[in-house]
């Protein structure tokens, strides 16, 4: 890992790959609840904000200390359902779910038991609120954006780009292979949380009946 200052009061602490950025992002949060002893580095921690590669923590009283500190932690993996659990019906009836079959090798409606079969977590947010960065899907099923982007993609849409699955919060413009659609409200600011999927929270799609 590698820190760098992040104005007076935050760091950001740049990791090898995701996965270690989830890890660290998890045992952040731990110590946090922990408190005492093992959260004494996050004094005056204001926000811990997981990306691709890197965690941005914010209102750190002491960031010099911290960057010293956090480079000497055992960070163990995340393990399976230790964000929580969300699960997401899903209808597969996206209209790239074709494209996304060809890419994949297999027919259409194998897609669906493709997805279903794949552990997703909330590696990050962004795009738009509530929009959730899913890890999970292996190598040989990266697809590629699409090469000419939609002007409107509804609410609720399933989509798949690179690494990554991701819903729709909202209509938008976007560029993801669109394999489905779900009735789940992944952002409502009446909740609290306003957003369904938060860094680090497992996702298991399943097939809407």
């Amino acid at each position: 890992m590698r820190v760098l200052p992040a104005g007076a009061s935050a760091v950001l602490v740049e990791t090898e790959d995701g996965a270690q950025a989830a890890a660290l992002h998890a045992e952040l949060l731990r110590r946090r609840r922990a408190g005492g002893e093992e959260a004494r580095a996050l004094a005056g921690v204001e926000e811990i904000v997981p990306a691709a590669r890197t965690v941005l923590v914010t209102g750190l009283a002491d960031p010099g200390g911290f960057a010293r500190e956090v480079v000497r932690w055992d960070v163990p993996a995340v393990r399976p359902g230790q964000g929580g659990v969300v699960e997401l019906p899903v209808r597969f009836d996206g209209p790239d779910l074709g494209e996304v079959a060809e890419l994949w090798g297999v027919r259409p409606e194998e897609v669906a038991d493709v997805v279903v079969a794949t552990a997703f977590r909330v590696a990050f947010c962004g795009f738009a609120p509530g929009f959730g960065y899913l890890a999970g899907l292996p190598r040989r099923l990266h697809v590629p954006r699409r090469a000419t982007p939609r002007t409107a993609v509804p609410a609720g849409s399933v989509g798949l780009a690179g690494p990554y699955a991701g819903v729709y919060p909202r209509v938008s413009p976007g560029g993801w292979r669109i394999v489905g659609t779900t009735r789940a409200v992944v952002w409502d600011p009446s909740r609290d949380p306003a957003a369904l999927l938060t860094p680090g929270v497992e996702v298991r799609f399943t097939v809407a009946r």
